[in-house]
């Protein structure tokens, strides 16, 4: 092996229910541990989750106040980190053996690629209807495209970090909390030209049990709407570069919220024209995904297959319903912002620990996040 070094970043609040799992993967990686180096940073927490880090890390990184959100997280462990790469892990994501030792072969091997990010594994530990088809959605979706990409997904990721701190790190002024600021910093490095892989045999174990009241919020919340409000500012919401958004997805949303339409208007004429009209167009969506219900029966039986189809097309509702909303929130309020204290300090440029996120100025701005003060 090469000397290149690796800087695993974990980023968790009040983690104590599932950072022992993850931390006891990591170290129990098949990489030799001179390869790489350990960097939890302690977002805030009220729960013992510094000191379980302790035990495991190479560092820890306490911030205090109240929670920063895991774009500033990771930033601030990018700023303190000794190697040449920088792996993102989330706190409830459990690596298998090989994972650090194949993102450690794919930077050796292959100099031209700047980032890499695998997939959920098959075989999601929570059980219940919402957590398996979550789990199970997300491994199938990465398993469809392997190869080179257009976004990034910092649940499993890793960039090298000279790339990563030249195009800004992550942009922490417009997320303060965790929704699109991965595919919004891979749409930064596909900007710039840099390669970014999709290798879906780089697998990792998601631990994080869904409910359908957090299930609807996350997708409406802090994908939706906020991918909405990313596409309209860089002005691709309805062009074929719309990050990873594929032109059959749009159409499939597109179907589901005309559908949800004509269903109120047979309500309100009560017609059953319009009521088939509905039928038809769901079944559209129905038949277009056979293979991805396919993959759910094997995996749950039919009755698992039949279930996934209503919670399938429950998504492209929300993802309707987010579309719209996000145009409201884009043409009403403009950009999202931090208060106005935080803002403040910014301009001025506040020199202090954990340090003020620096606003950009110029067409930049919507794209680009850097911080000042960045000394522990």
């Amino acid at each position: 092996m090469s000397e290149t070094r690796l800087s695993v970043i974990v980023p968790v609040y009040n983690g104590t229910g599932v950072l022992e799992k993850s931390l006891s993967a990591l170290r129990d990686s098949d990489l030799p541990r001179k390869y790489w180096e350990l960097i939890v940073v302690d977002d805030a927490s009220t729960d013992d989750t510094g000191t379980l880090a302790a035990q495991y890390a190479d560092r820890v990184v306490r911030l205090d106040g109240l929670p920063h959100g895991p774009s500033y997280a990771r930033n601030r462990a990018a700023e303190v980190a000794k190697g040449d790469v920088a792996v993102f892990v989330d706190a409830d994501v459990v690596v298998h053996k090989s994972t650090l030792r194949q993102f450690h072969e794919v930077f050796d091997q292959q100099p031209e690629t700047a980032a890499v990010f695998g997939s959920y594994d098959d075989d999601p530990p929570a059980s219940g209807l919402i957590s398996r088809y979550r789990n199970l959605y997300h491994h199938y979706v990465h398993h469809q495209n392997p190869g080179p990409a257009a976004t990034f997904w910092a649940g499993c990721g890793a960039v090298r970090l000279p790339v990563f701190r030249e195009v800004g790190m992550y942009n922490e002024w417009h997320f303060s909390r965790p929704q699109v600021e991965d595919i919004e910093l891979g749409q930064r490095l596909n900007d710039r030209g840099f390669r970014i892989m999709l290798m879906p045999e780089i697998q990792a174990t998601h631990l994080k049990h869904w409910t359908l009241g957090n299930m609807i919020a996350t997708d409406l919340n802090d994908r939706g709407v906020p991918w909405m409000r990313l596409l309209i500012r860089r002005g691709t919401a309805t062009g074929e570069k719309s990050l990873n958004l594929k032109t059959q997805e749009k159409l499939k949303t597109f179907l589901v919220g005309l559908a949800s339409l004509t269903v109120l208007l047979a309500a309100w004429q009560r017609s059953l024209m319009w009521l088939a009209v509905s039928s038809m167009l769901l079944g559209l969506v129905v038949v277009a995904n056979m293979h991805l219900y396919r993959f759910f029966y094997r995996h749950g039986g039919w009755r698992f297959a039949l279930a996934t189809v209503l919670l399938n097309l429950l998504y492209y509702v929300i993802n309707t319903v987010a579309a719209a909303w996000g145009w409201v929130l884009h043409h009403t309020l403009g950009d999202p912002q931090l208060p106005v204290a935080v803002e403040a300090m910014a301009e001025i440029g506040v020199d202090s620990w954990p340090p003020v996120p620096k606003k950009l100025r110029g067409k930049d701005a919507p794209q680009q996040a850097d911080v000042v003060g960045a000394e522990e």
